[in-house]
């Protein structure tokens, strides 16, 4: 069982995850999970989009307030972002299967505006089953995480990104033979965009993932 924030304990997504289904299978289960807290103030669950047989999957942090509207995983100011390294990486957006380490929205109500809050770990871990059970039914030559947060889902750790970033590895995600490779979150970047440090942080974005092209080959 695991403790959310409020101290409830909830029994983490494991329960809903069907066993041995494909990830449209998944996608469908998870509209019923009841893993942890983040299901109820959220519009809907938001699991994955891209093709099933990609060699690139991409894995973020959770749904934004775009994406918890829509269903749809990166569709906000960040993923507009990110398909556009994705492109200047000479990477094609379509070839992509992106989901993300949380699959709710949390965020803190503000009077008619949600604003995001960084999933805790006791949330990463309840919904780690779904990741876990999506990698098991995908193929990809290469993992991204996009981010501290998927970082730790993935790696089963905490990480750091300026000193692990771009770096191509192998055997670094348990029960996955896939290589992977630890980047910024595109809405780390898009945080800097009126800063003096934005240009490079871009090009550090569209270096790693060039760098994951070249792995996927």
């Amino acid at each position: 069982m695991a403790a959310a924030h409020d101290g409830i304990e909830r029994p983490g997504a494991a329960q809903w995850v069907p066993e041995g289904a494909d990830t449209a299978a998944l996608a469908a289960a998870a509209a019923q999970c009841r893993g942890c807290e983040l299901w109820e103030p959220a519009s809907r669950v938001v699991f994955s989009a891209g093709p099933p047989s990609a060699t690139i999957v991409m894995v973020g942090e959770q749904p934004g307030d775009q994406e918890d509207r829509r269903g749809m995983p990166f569709v906000g100011p960040a993923g507009t972002l990110l398909v556009q390294a994705v492109r200047d990486a000479g990477i094609d957006p379509t070839e992509v299967y992106r989901t993300n380490a949380v699959k709710h929205f949390r965020f803190e109500q503000r009077g008619a505006r949600r604003i995001h809050k960084t999933p805790e770990a006791v949330h990463i871990t309840a919904c780690h089953p779904w990741l876990h059970a999506e990698l098991g039914d995908l193929s990809p030559k290469i993992v991204v995480a996009l981010g501290a947060t998927a970082g730790r889902a993935l790696f089963g750790r905490v990480v750091r990104i300026g000193a692990e970033r771009g770096r191509v590895l192998e055997g670094a995600i348990p029960d996955s033979p896939a290589l992977s490779l630890l980047t910024a979150h595109p809405s780390a970047v898009l945080r800097m965009q009126r800063d003096p440090g934005y240009d490079e942080a871009y090009a550090a974005l569209v270096a790693d993932l060039r760098t994951a092209a070249a792995a996927a080959q």
